[in-house]
């Protein structure tokens, strides 16, 4: 039968297993030593700690948990091959990128008010001034009102 280290109190053989000392506090105290935990993979949706053991350093040191998107030259991987030119046959024409949508820094209710306002005759610095918003936000509201209108 296995003993605490400490305190000389038999310990329960899946408790010796792991550990050579007893749960009684002093023991405890005395005997258990704080973990080291890392951050190995952090991102806005979750993060993932590891406890740095042996292994856990080796796998650090060998690169395992580091960013597979980044280019070989950031990581110390392996270079990647080069590209080869397309043949005269199989080579496109570049299409021109399709136009970004830019998310627009107001409201669908703001836009309809800022085109009840205009229909109503009022200026854009006017309608800027009810909406709190700038002159020239304002004036892009209005625009973009009528051009959904038209679709």
């Amino acid at each position: 039968m296995a003993r605490c280290v400490t305190c000389g109190s038999e310990l329960h053989p899946e408790r010796a297993e792991k550990y050579d000392y007893c749960t009684k506090r002093a023991c405890r105290e005395g005997n258990a030593r704080p973990l080291t935990i890392a951050a190995v993979a952090v991102n806005k949706a979750a993060d993932q700690y590891l406890v740095l053991d042996d292994r856990a350093k080796e796998d650090l040191a060998a690169g395992k948990y580091q960013d597979q998107r980044k280019s070989a030259s950031v990581t110390g991987g392996p270079k990647a091959k080069a590209a080869r030119a397309p043949s005269p046959a199989t080579r496109r024409t570049p299409r021109a990128p399709a136009p970004r949508r830019q998310r627009r820094p107001w409201s669908k209710a703001q836009e309809d008010l800022a085109q009840i306002y205009a229909d109503r005759g009022m200026r854009p610095d006017q309608i800027a001034e009810r909406l709190g918003v700038s002159r020239s936000t304002a004036a892009q509201m209005v625009l973009a009102a009528r051009s959904r209108v038209k679709r």
